[in-house]
């Protein structure tokens, strides 16, 4: 029994430090590296995600790319647009069928294929867990903040 419990300590002791590193990051705003855009303001970035804002400022088209349902990159994007994620598959159907957008953002089922979209299409915004950008993609301040500083406005 002693034993048991001598395993239980190590194991415990052993487990409790990596809790630290299962902590959530934060969702950062990426952009394709070409995008002269370095900072956005929440309402704006609400602008580009849902397909108010169509071009950046240097007249590029904007191309969102989302991930799958029920993915925290996903359910980050709900929050910011304040939609449930049928409400946000009926804002993009009423969009198109308006006329107002071609079609609704591109579901991407990995944060790699995001990575591999994010520098190869101009014009390209994605949401992605900090961890996860690699050079050359670039990271869009939100409010004057990057992911990981005080006062950054997306988790």
């Amino acid at each position: 029994m002693r034993t048991n419990v001598n395993l239980f300590l190590l194991w415990m002791f052993l487990l409790c430090p990596l809790a630290a590193f299962a902590q959530k990051t934060d969702i950062a705003v990426v952009v394709n590296p070409g995008n002269p855009v370095s900072s956005l303001t929440l309402p704006q970035l609400r602008k580009f995600l849902a397909g108010e804002k169509r071009s950046w400022p240097n007249g590029q088209a904007v191309r969102v790319f989302v991930r799958a349902s029920g993915t925290r990159e996903r359910i980050t994007l709900l929050k910011l647009l304040g939609m449930s994620e049928s409400e946000y598959k009926q804002y993009w159907t009423a969009q198109v069928f308006r006329g107002e957008a071609q079609a609704e953002p591109l579901t991407l089922p990995s944060n790699g294929m995001q990575k591999e979209a994010i520098v190869a299409i101009p014009g390209a915004i994605v949401l992605m867990d900090s961890r996860d950008v690699k050079p050359p993609a670039k990271v869009v301040r939100v409010d004057g903040h990057l992911p990981g500083e005080s006062g950054y406005p997306i988790q």
